[in-house]
C-alpha cells in the first residue's frame, strides 16, 4: 500500500506493490510469498485484480456486487465478484471493445460495441447475438423507457436499435459531420451528443426532435491558452435535471446549466489532454474529471481543487464505486489501480477492513512516496560519471534534474569517494567533541563559520538600535534557530573567493553602505525635528542625495568591472599553468610508459583523447571569413569559375590530349601594400644617389682592367 497525501487529503493506493508473473507455478509463487517481505506486505484487494496488457474501460453493476472489466491482449471481459474478492468469469472476444453497458442490475444482461462495428449482446451464459452498424462507432447510451441504443460516431448521423422489436430505427440527422460522445439525463432523458466542432446537441427523445445546441469549443478557449485547432467534445456527464459537464480535448471542463448558454465555470487541467471522463460526486459536491496524465477532483461551486491522483500509467478510464470513496482507473498498464479515498466516503461494505487499516496507518507513518529516490541534477551526474544513464530507466527526469534509486546513487558515491564515510565518520567525532568542551565561564566570540557576515550583522545591529529602529532581518538571523546551522556548519561557509561572491559583492555593499546612510539620515532627521531651523537643513538635501545615489552607481559599475577583468586574468593564469602542467606530465608519462599506466590507475585520470580534425582551407586573412562564407554556400561549378575569372586557377589542354592546371596565388593588401613601400623606398634612394660619371681614372693606378701590372717597358 502506497499513502499520499495531496492538499492534506490522505489518499492509499490499494493495488502498490509488486505482482507476480503469470507464468510462475503456485509452488514458485507461494515460495517468494515467504521470503519476499514486499509481497507479503502488499494488499491484494481483489484477486487477479488485472488485465494481460491493457484495460480499456471499468463499469460497476448497479447492485453494486461485480465490477467488470473489458482490455486485451486478447479482447476480453472478466467480471469480479466483490462479495468473493475474486475473479467470477473471464470471456473472450473477437476485438477490441470501444465501450460497454450494463443492462440489468448484474452482469446477465451486456452490450458491447467493438472497434470493427459489431455490436455484441451477452446474457447471463455467454454469448447472445451479434449485428453491426453501418459507420464505426464511438460510444453508445441506452435509453430505458423505450428499451433504444442510441449509438454515435464516424458520421452525422445517431444510430438507434430498438432491442424490445429487434430493428433499427430511422437515425437522427445532427448538423456535425462526426460525433464523439453521448450521455442521457436519468431525470428527463434528454439525450445530448457531443460533436467533433465542439458543440452539444440535445435532442428529445419522445419526438426525435433537436431542442437545442451548446457551443462549447468558443467557451473553452480561456485567456492564455494557445489553440491551434478547433476543440472537440471528448466527455459529456448529466448531474440531476439541469447540470450538464463538458470535458474537451484541449483539457478543460465546462459545467452548464442547460437554461443558459455559457458555463457556470470553466476548470482548465493544464495539461493540454482530452478529457477521457466525467463524474460527480453528491455527497461532496465535487467534481471528478480525469485525462490521460491526471485525475483531479474540485469543488463543483468555485473549481477549488479538493485533491488530485496521478497514477504512474496513463488512463483510459475512471470508474467511482457508488456512495463510497473508492475509485478503480483502467490505465496503460496490466494492473488496474484501487484508490481509497477516506474524505469522500467511507469504505465499500465488502471491504470495511480499509477503515480500521487506514487508522492504523495514520497512527504509525509511512515513508513517503520519494524516500527510495534521491533528486540529482546534471552537474551531480557529470561528477558521478552517470551522464551516460540519461534517457535510461535508472534515470526518471523530473524539473531540473533526475530522479534515481538511492541504492544505486549510495554504490555510485562510495565508489567515486571511498573515503567519504571515514572523512563524514571524523566530522561528527569532532563536532562530539567540541559540543563536550563546555567552559564555565563562557565569552561571547565570533562564530567559526562565516565570521565576516556575523560582524556585518553585529554592526548592522548596533547601527539600528542606534536609530531606535529594532532590525528584525539581521538581529534575529544569530539569535534565530532556522539559522544556526549557517554559522555552525562548514558547508554554509560563503567562498569570498568564487566568482559569484566577488560579481555580487559590490553590489550588495553598496546596498547595504545605502542602508546605513539612510540610518544615520533617519538620525539626523530625529536631530532636526528637535531643533528650530529644520527647514534650511532640508532644503539642500536632496540634490546632495541625488549626487551621491549617481556617484555610488558609478563607483559600484567600476568595480564590477574591475572584478570581470580580474577574474579573466586569473582563469587565463590558471589556464596557462594547468596546460603548463597537463604538458609536463604527458611529456614525463610518454618517457615512462610504465610510470604513465601506474599514474593513471592511480589517480583514476582517463588517457588522453585523439581526435581527428576534417581537412580545411589554407588559410588566408582574418579579413576574409565573409568572403570563405560565402564561397561555402555556392556550388562546386560556380566556384571554378570564380577561380578562373580571378586569375588564380588557369586550365589549359596539353597536346597530348592531358589536363594541365596552372594556380597563380595571388598576394594580399598587406602584402602588396609592403611591396610598394619597398619600391618606393628603392627609387627614393636611387634618386637621391651621386653619379660618378665625371670621374676619370688614371691609366697607371693599380686598378682592375687595362690599366693593371707595371706600365709599358
Amino acid at each position: 500500500m502506497q499513502v499520499s497525501s495531496v492538499n492534506n487529503i490522505k489518499i492509499y493506493n490499494l493495488s502498490h506493490g509488486k505482482s507476480l508473473p503469470e507464468w510462475l507455478s503456485d509452488r514458485k509463487k507461494r515460495a517468494l510469498q515467504k521470503k519476499d517481505v514486499d509481497i507479503q506486505r502488499r494488499i491484494e484487494l481483489i484477486q487477479d485484480f488485472e488485465m494481460p496488457t491493457v484495460c480499456t474501460s471499468l463499469k460497476v453493476s448497479r447492485d453494486g456486487q461485480y465490477i467488470l472489466a473489458a482490455g486485451t491482449y486478447k479482447p476480453r471481459i472478466r467480471c469480479y465478484d466483490t462479495y468473493q474478492l475474486s475473479l467470477k468469469f473471464e470471456r473472450c472476444l473477437d476485438s477490441d471493445v470501444v465501450a460497454f453497458e450494463i443492462l440489468s442490475d448484474d452482469y446477465s444482461k451486456l452490450v458491447f460495441l467493438h472497434i470493427d462495428r459489431y455490436v455484441e449482446f451477452h446474457s447471463q451464459h455467454g454469448h447472445y447475438y451479434k449485428t453491426r452498424i453501418p459507420k464505426f462507432g464511438r460510444d453508445f447510451s441506452y435509453h430505458y423507457p423505450s428499451c433504444d441504443l442510441y449509438f454515435v460516431g464516424a458520421s452525422s448521423e445517431i444510430i438507434r436499435l430498438n432491442l424490445e422489436q429487434g430493428r433499427f430505427l430511422n437515425s437522427l440527422q445532427t448538423d456535425a459531420m462526426e460525433n464523439n460522445v453521448c450521455d442521457i439525463n436519468p431525470v428527463h432523458h434528454l439525450f445530448a451528443a457531443g460533436t467533433l466542432e465542439g458543440k452539444v446537441e440535445c435532442w428529445d427523445p419522445r419526438v426525435r426532435s433537436r431542442v437545442g445546441i451548446l457551443d462549447c469549443a468558443l467557451s473553452s478557449v480561456t485567456e492564455g491558452n494557445e489553440v491551434e485547432s478547433l476543440p472537440s467534445v471528448s466527455a459529456l456527464k448529466f448531474n440531476g435535471s439541469l447540470g450538464v459537464a463538458v470535458g474537451m480535448t484541449t483539457g478543460q471542463v465546462l459545467l452548464y446549466d442547460l437554461r443558459s448558454s455559457r458555463p457556470l465555470l470553466v476548470k482548465d487541467h493544464y495539461y493540454g489532454l482530452p478529457i477521457r471522463s466525467l463524474h460527480f460526486h453528491k455527497q461532496m459536491d465535487l467534481v471528478i474529471s480525469a485525462d490521460s496524465k491526471i485525475i483531479k477532483m474540485w469543488h463543483r461551486d468555485n473549481g477549488k481543487v479538493f485533491s488530485s491522483i496521478e497514477p504512474p500509467a496513463n488512463i483510459n478510464d475512471v470508474c467511482i464505486y457508488p456512495e463510497s470513496g473508492m475509485l478503480f482507473t483502467a490505465n496503460e498498464d496490466p494492473k488496474m489501480n484501487t484508490f481509497y479515498i477516506p474524505a469522500l466516503g467511507p469504505a465499500p461494505r465488502w471491504c470495511s477492513f480499509l477503515d480500521n487499516l487506514t487508522e492504523e496507518l495514520e497512527e504509525n507513518p509511512e515513508s513517503t512516496v520519494y524516500d527510495d529516490y534521491k533528486f540529482v541534477t546534471r552537474k551531480d551526474l557529470d561528477n558521478l560519471g552517470l551522464t551516460h544513464l540519461i534517457g535510461s530507466p535508472l534515470l526518471r527526469a523530473y524539473m531540473h534534474g533526475f530522479f534515481m534509486d538511492i541504492r544505486l546513487y549510495h554504490k555510485v558515491k562510495t565508489m567515486a569517494n571511498p573515503f567519504a564515510y571515514e572523512e563524514y565518520r571524523k566530522d561528527k567525532i569532532r563536532q562530539k567533541i567540541e559540543e563536550s568542551r563546555v567552559q564555565r565561564v563562557q565569552l561571547k566570540n565570533l562564530p567559526k563559520v562565516n565570521k565576516e557576515l556575523a560582524m556585518k550583522l553585529m554592526e548592522e545591529g548596533k547601527e539600528s538600535r542606534k536609530a531606535k529602529k529594532k532590525a528584525k532581518g539581521t538581529t534575529s538571523i544569530l539569535t534565530d534557530d532556522r539559522f544556526k546551522m549557517m554559522f555552525e556548519n562548514p558547508d554554509y561557509q560563503v567562498d569570498e573567493q568564487s566568482e559569484e561572491f566577488r560579481l555580487l559583492n559590490p553590489i550588495v555593499s553598496k546596498v547595504g553602505q545605502r542602508r546605513r546612510e539612510k540610518l544615520q539620515q533617519l538620525v539626523e532627521q530625529e536631530a532636526n525635528e528637535k531643533s528650530d531651523d529644520e527647514e534650511e537643513e532640508l532644503e539642500g538635501r536632496p540634490s546632495s542625495e541625488e549626487e551621491e545615489s549617481s556617484d555610488d552607481d558609478k563607483s559600484w559599475v567600476e568595480e564590477v568591472r574591475e572584478q570581470r577583468r580580474l577574474l579573466r586574468v586569473e582563469q587565463r593564469e590558471r589556464q596557462f599553468k594547468e596546460r603548463k602542467e597537463q604538458d609536463r606530465n604527458t611529456s614525463l608519462q610518454s618517457s615512462d610508459p610504465v610510470r604513465k599506466s601506474q599514474q593513471c590507475q592511480a589517480q583514476g585520470q582517463s588517457q588522453p583523447r585523439f581526435y581527428q580534425i576534417k581537412a580545411g582551407e589554407e588559410f588566408r586573412s582574418f579579413g576574409d571569413v565573409a568572403r570563405k562564407q560565402k564561397m561555402q554556400k555556392t556550388s562546386l561549378a560556380e566556384r571554378l569559375k570564380l577561380e578562373e575569372s580571378s586569375g588564380m586557377l588557369n586550365v589549359a589542354d596539353t597536346a597530348v590530349g592531358s589536363k594541365q592546371l596552372t594556380f597563380t596565388l595571388k598576394k594580399t593588401e598587406k602584402q602588396q601594400s609592403q611591396q610598394r613601400a619597398e619600391w618606393e623606398h628603392h627609387e627614393e634612394r636611387r634618386k637621391i644617389r651621386r653619379a660618378a660619371g665625371h670621374l676619370h681614372t688614371r691609366g697607371r693606378g693599380r686598378g682592375r682592367g687595362r690599366g693593371r701590372g707595371r706600365g709599358r717597358f
